[in-house]
């Protein structure tokens, strides 16, 4: 097989999740305008949020963290890896069929454990009747992700990474029309959600069918095989509900808290996903069957200088977005979401939860580069238990503080246990020898990426103060105004202060 180009993969693969997120922007800002933050679009976020909860358990606890690794070895041993591929297919179809069929009749259990605060009123009913609706989505992106595996696992990028974009596309499409239609704008949103899952799993079935994967549905069967990736995705999957509990910990302290508190967090946490999705997905997709297909090789010297390359490629463009989020907040917010049915209040207490997001940006993108050092050796009960510990730090914080700051302690909550997990990582890697020694080149680049990135941060306050003026006269031509000072100023000083040179980074993408 030939070698997975690390930083190509990792500039394709965040160059779709940024066109994905960029459009998740304006269908939010779409949901926002439309819906506002009333019992309709806190409904369609619990709603939504629960197929999405149990993608994590298939496609990320499953899929990304077991098969991937396992079918990486395959390709790499030239073994009947398309056999594998379609057991695992069958029996994960099945699965996720009946999960789709109990759901709909629970759905009202399931609403009560994602948002207690909506008993009684208008928007649980409105929650258990999307929640019916969207929940078939599962089936469609969970097997979608299996088809993404593989096209990841043999160095094929770009058709997984831009099938959700697609999600968008559709939903925003939905909504626009059913506006100018004169149809219920909620309506046509939440039934938007099964349709896109469908177009996804269309886009990525077809680009793995020719690339020589075109799999074909088999009895169910429990080989081997599938039992030794059950065994690992086993803690993995865990480890997943580890962190839905503290997602749901979250919605629960937001859904007691104020009216529209669901809709800030849920908006603030779509800001910091944009770094996040661009940075951590690329690395967690494109590191870990590389790391899998090096060890497998015994190419111990390859796998250290993919992780240390990883890693500074993870803080050379998460550290100066965390900072962007801490230090200007509600210029970000206003632009993206205010208008419509979102006024200045809201935006204001959206800003709050997004510079406390931000706060733990740089966690939340190191464990991504740090997991894949534990699940490319077959080990994912060590993280499942440092998940655990972290979930424990996010309840007491979560829960404890919610009576003091109301529903922005579950921003508190989940990036103080996102630094506690990052600790674990780092420290429990330490039986692992040489490969995941940090090499000379990050030692001397991290603190001047540090360095460059606070010396951002207050030329984006001096600029938000000099830019005053022109936000009274076009919030957007500021807040664009204020983007691009941001990153040119961040880059310009990094060259300087030696934490990249430019030319080295154009000459990494082309060598891939």
């Amino acid at each position: 097989m030939k070698p997975i180009k690390l930083i190509r993969g990792f500039v394709t693969v965040g160059g779709w999740t940024l066109m994905s997120r960029v459009l998740g922007f304006v269908r939010d800002a779409l949901i926002a305008a439309y819906l506002g933050a009333g019992p309709a679009a806190e409904a369609f976020v619990v709603a939504f949020s629960l197929p999405n909860m149990f993608r994590r358990f298939f496609a990320e606890g499953t899929l990304n963290v077991a098969f991937v690794p396992l079918f990486s070895k395959k390709l790499e041993a030239e073994e009947d890896a398309k056999r594998f591929a379609e057991d695992t297919f069958s029996v994960l179809a099945t699965i996720l069929i009946g999960l789709s069929l109990i759901a709909t009749v629970f759905m009202p259990i399931l609403v009560s454990a994602m948002a207690a605060g909506f008993i009684g009123d208008e928007r649980f009913d409105l929650a258990v009747d999307f929640g019916r609706i969207a929940f078939p989505y599962i089936v469609f992106i969970a097997l979608a992700a299996l088809f993404s595996g593989i096209l990841n696992a043999t160095g094929r990028f770009a058709a997984a990474a831009g099938a959700p974009v697609l999600l968008n596309v559709i939903l925003s499409a939905a909504m626009v029309g059913a506006a100018k239609l004169g149809y219920p704008v909620q309506d046509a949103l939440i039934w938007s959600v099964p349709l896109a899952g469908a177009a996804q799993l269309f886009v990525v079935w077809r680009a793995a069918a020719l690339a020589g994967f075109n799999l074909r549905p088999r009895v169910p069967k429990l080989t081997p095989e599938l039992k030794r990736l059950f065994i690992l995705a086993g803690p993995a999957a865990l480890a997943g509900g580890v962190v839905q509990i503290n997602l749901l910990i979250g919605r629960q302290v937001a859904s007691f808290s104020e009216e529209g508190a669901l809709q800030y967090l849920n908006l603030a946490d779509r800001l910091y996903q944009l770094p996040l999705g661009v940075v951590a997905i690329a690395i967690g997709i494109v590191l870990l069957p590389d790391l899998s297909r090096r060890l497998q090789a015994g190419d111990g010297a390859g796998a250290r200088d993919a992780y240390n390359r990883a890693f500074e490629f993870a803080l050379l463009l998460t550290v100066p977005a965390a900072v962007a989020l801490i230090v200007i907040p509600e210029p970000l917010i206003s632009f993206l979401f205010q208008r419509g049915a979102f006024l200045p209040e809201d935006a204001s207490k959206t800003a709050v939860a997004v510079a406390i997001y931000g706060l733990g940006l740089p966690a939340f993108v190191m464990q991504k580069v740090l997991q894949p050092l534990y699940f490319a050796r077959e080990n994912t009960k060590t993280p499942f238990r440092f998940a655990l510990y972290a979930m424990v730090i996010n309840a007491v914080v979560a829960i404890g503080l919610s009576f003091v700051i109301g529903y922005v302690a579950a921003a508190v909550a989940t990036s103080l246990a996102a630094w506690g997990m990052v600790a674990m990582l780092w420290f429990g890697k330490g039986d692992m020898g040489e490969d995941v020694r940090s090499d000379a080149r990050l030692k001397s680049r991290a603190p001047r990426i540090l360095i460059a990135s606070i010396l951002m941060g207050v030329v984006l306050y001096g600029a938000e103060l000099a830019l005053s003026p022109i936000f009274e006269l076009s919030r957007g031509l500021a807040t664009l105004l204020l983007v691009t000072i941001g990153i040119v100023g961040y880059f310009v000083i990094a060259h300087v202060v030696g934490a990249v040179r430019l030319s080295e980074l154009k000459r990494s993408v082309k060598r891939g």
